[in-house]
């Protein structure tokens, strides 16, 4: 399954909501920094979906807020 997603950095909650356009908003504590953030957007992702950090792929935008992830 691939979903996208918009990623807020630096924000003061972790949180996560979809929107009606099938895009996730996500936003993490952590700074777009040394792949901080998307490490912390891996595991926000696997705890929503229930899977694995291993299962869950950032397969497009590693150093943009828009991303698509690809979940197996």
């Amino acid at each position: 399954m691939k979903i996208s997603v918009q990623v807020k950095p630096r924000s003061k909650k972790q949180t996560i909501e979809k929107k009606d356009n099938d895009t996730w908003i996500v936003n993490l504590k952590s700074p777009p920094v040394d792949g901080k953030a998307n490490q912390e957007l891996i595991t926000v992702i696997a705890k929503q979906f229930g899977v694995n950090k291993s299962q869950v792929i950032i397969k497009s935008g590693l150093s943009s807020p828009k991303k698509i992830i690809e979940i197996s």
